[in-house]
């Protein structure tokens, strides 16, 4: 067999067993908790060998941050979120409604894949400096990427200049996970619910500043 082609099948092979391990850590992070998972659990329920996972994941902490990055990506490719086409296209569409409306889909997406995992991130932030200093700079990248969405509303016309460091923070606070999250905890907000009132938000925000 030629050496590109086993080449192909080992990578294929890998990626499959990063798969099979992603999603048995997600089932057992968000079933458990993280305290009570242990990478022996992950490699029991994956059908993998321990060794394997030890040596993709060297701690319960990556793994953890990896399962993460998957699902608030909605996929196994490395590529940041502000990166990604379907972001783009919330940032470059040509009305603020529609910036806002495909701005508040990726949210509410974003916040359906990854809402119990942030939970237990959020457990885990106590005990795992690692977690904790990820769960730090995710929120600021958060901050960064939605603030620059209103600046660019501003920057391209769309929206008043006259104020737009405090609409960009206060858009920003709006959008981040924990906002989400305790929205879900203290008015049992379905999804489509959250994506209706980030709309209605964001509108009413930009709206007095337009």
């Amino acid at each position: 067999m030629p050496d590109d082609v086993n080449r192909d099948l080992r990578a294929a092979r890998r990626a499959d067993t990063e798969v099979r391990i992603i999603e048995a850590a997600t089932e057992l992070f968000t079933d458990r908790g993280y305290v009570a998972t242990t990478l022996a659990d992950v490699a029991k329920h994956a059908g993998v060998g321990a060794r394997t996972v030890y040596v993709r994941f060297a701690t319960k902490a990556v793994l953890l941050q990896r399962c993460l990055d998957v699902a608030i990506a909605g996929d196994y490719h490395r590529v940041a979120v502000p990166d990604r086409d379907w972001f783009q296209k919330a940032m470059n569409a040509p009305t603020v409604e529609e910036r806002i409306a495909r701005m508040a889909s990726i949210s509410a997406q974003l916040m359906a894949r990854t809402g119990a995992l942030l939970q237990v991130a959020q457990q885990a932030e106590a005990i795992e400096p690692e977690i904790a200093e990820r769960a730090q700079a995710a929120r600021a990248q958060t901050h960064q990427a939605i603030g620059g969405f209103f600046r660019k509303l501003a920057a391209d016309g769309l929206i008043s200049n006259e104020n737009i460091d405090w609409v960009a923070r206060t858009g920003a606070v709006l959008g981040q996970a924990e906002t989400y999250l305790l929205l879900t905890r203290t008015t049992e907000q379905t999804i489509e619910e959250y994506e209706s009132w980030l709309v209605e938000t964001w509108s009413r925000l930009v709206l007095a500043h337009s």
